[in-house]
């Protein structure tokens, strides 16, 4: 894993972890891989109920971040990726919940209500992606791959627009022949 180093009132991107389900695979054979991260630091402190009050009030009810995610061998790209998600703030009567204005998260396309601070930000904060390849993805031979990982999300009242990038660690995989 790279290291990201976190400053004063910035974003960044923790914990990137690429895995493997097994060390080789053969041509017409799936490839199963598990990556898993957290968008951390001043946009996860600012992605707060107060925050999302004051933003309701005034009408900035919905949050978007887009991350784009690319698996690659050395310098080559595999399998780019691209998916959203979303927050939507809302008046709510919930009884379990006892603020007035309250979010909604979108997460491959099924929305959650969490119930407290810390699911919220588990929810759209907290990434983990099952990403399937084929044994013809990749060339035959000894491969070195990795994920770079970019997120990015508009202007709100709680934020300003940001982009940030990271990468995972590095496995090793062989793609023998058939």
């Amino acid at each position: 894993m790279i290291p990201c180093r976190q400053m004063a009132g910035t974003s960044f991107i923790a914990e990137a972890t690429l895995s493997k389900s097994q060390d080789s695979v053969k041509p017409d054979q799936p490839l199963t891989l598990s990556l898993s991260f957290r968008i951390d630091g001043a946009i996860r402190e600012a992605f707060s109920q107060k925050n999302w009050e004051r933003a309701y009030n005034k009408h900035d009810n919905g949050f978007r971040m887009t991350i784009e995610v690319e698996i690659k061998s050395g310098r080559k790209t595999i399998l780019p990726l691209r998916f959203v998600r979303k927050a939507a703030l809302f008046w709510t009567r919930n009884p379990k919940i006892q603020y007035r204005i309250w979010v909604s998260i979108v997460k491959d396309d099924t929305p959650f209500y969490p119930l407290t601070m810390e699911e919220a930000h588990s929810t759209l904060f907290d990434v983990n992606k099952v990403i399937e390849l084929s044994g013809n993805d990749l060339d035959s031979g000894s491969h070195r791959l990795h994920a770079e990982v970019k997120v990015s999300w508009g202007k709100h009242d709680y934020t300003e627009p940001t982009e940030i990038k990271g990468s995972s660690n590095e496995i090793e995989l062989m793609r023998v022949a058939a």
